[in-house]
């Protein structure tokens, strides 16, 4: 099982003819995702040769979705077009739109989320690695390389702390792993993958990760303590951020005590969560946790890192999608 995506979806890209588009489109398909078209309302009627599969470009979304049955779509445009491209996904009906381009006007993805959970579409992002479920589908920019199939469900804010839980706990594997994005407004949160990792029969256990800025982390702990009862490991960035230091992300800010890592930590720890003091040491934890599950040993995730883990919230994972 998995959440959100599976080998079944079928995906088109907005912006497939870009030169990112192209790119990660191309890796997409080498994952194994069943890339079905493209859109791009000047170039359709052409179809795109990536070796193996000719992938057509249509005119618009609705286009693509009555042609080929596309459910998800993966955004590779410019900033400036990202609100009128999802708006054209949720009027055409399509259950998710995956929006990787960083630097979105926060007034427009106040706009654009809005309207697609009014319509019933799901939006994931933006400035956001997309979301992998290993073996299956990848839609984004997530390397499908590093990990394989598994009983872990991961969810977070930064992409470059992605890659690295994924990686460090590859042997394990994962059910699906979600980067939701850093900005102050994103379609998907925190609470609406833990609520859909809980549901999933196939995820054992959740890796957490959140940043400084915000309160995303601390109404997932409320979240976490009255409606999930599956183990959760956490990770926070943003331990050795210095005080009143612009942070890369926009959505780090840090209000007083409200927001930092430390506030972050507290919620979840009450929330009966364990917290890594590094990323390492948050795999480490997770080992520990699936280890207690069959009675093997323990970990305090208290490993010798230095704890220095891009915690500016500058990780820049996600400047592919640009």
């Amino acid at each position: 099982m998995a959440i959100y995506l599976t080998r079944e979806s079928k995906v088109l890209v907005q912006g497939m003819t870009g030169g990112e588009g192209m790119k990660h489109t191309r890796r997409m398909l080498a994952a194994g995702t069943n890339v079905v078209g493209g859109v791009n309302p000047r170039k359709a009627g052409r179809t795109v040769d990536f070796g193996e599969r000719a992938v057509p470009v249509h005119g618009s979304v609705a286009d693509c979705m009555q042609s080929t049955g596309a459910d998800v779509s993966v955004v590779f445009v410019p900033p400036a077009f990202v609100k009128a491209a999802v708006t054209e996904a949720a009027d055409a009906g399509i259950g998710l739109v995956v929006v990787i381009t960083e630097g979105v006007p926060v007034h427009d993805s106040v706009s654009f989320t809005a309207y697609a959970r009014a319509r019933g579409t799901r939006v994931v992002g933006p400035n956001c690695p997309g979301l992998i479920t290993p073996g299956q589908s990848n839609a984004g920019i997530i390397p499908a390389d590093i990990a394989k199939p598994g009983r872990i469900g991961l969810v977070s804010k930064s992409g470059t702390l992605t890659y690295q839980l994924m990686y460090e706990l590859r042997d394990i594997g994962f059910s699906t792993c979600v980067g939701i994005g850093g900005d102050p407004v994103v379609g998907t949160s925190h609470i609406d993958c833990l609520a859909a990792f809980q549901d999933d029969p196939d995820t054992e256990l959740i890796v957490l990760i959140g940043e400084i800025g915000g309160d995303a982390e601390e109404r997932a702990a409320a979240y976490i303590r009255d409606h999930v009862t599956k183990p959760v490991v956490a990770y926070v960035a943003g331990f050795t951020a210095p005080e009143g230091r612009t942070m890369g992300h926009a959505g780090a800010i840090v209000s007083g005590a409200s927001g930092t890592a430390q506030a972050k930590k507290e919620a979840l720890e009450a929330a009966g969560v364990r917290v890594g003091a590094t990323p390492t040491g948050t795999a480490r934890l997770a080992l520990a946790v699936l280890d207690e599950d069959n009675g093997e040993g323990n970990d305090d995730g208290n490993d010798n890192d230095d704890g220095n883990d891009n915690a500016d919230g500058n990780d820049n994972a996600n400047d592919e999608g640009a």
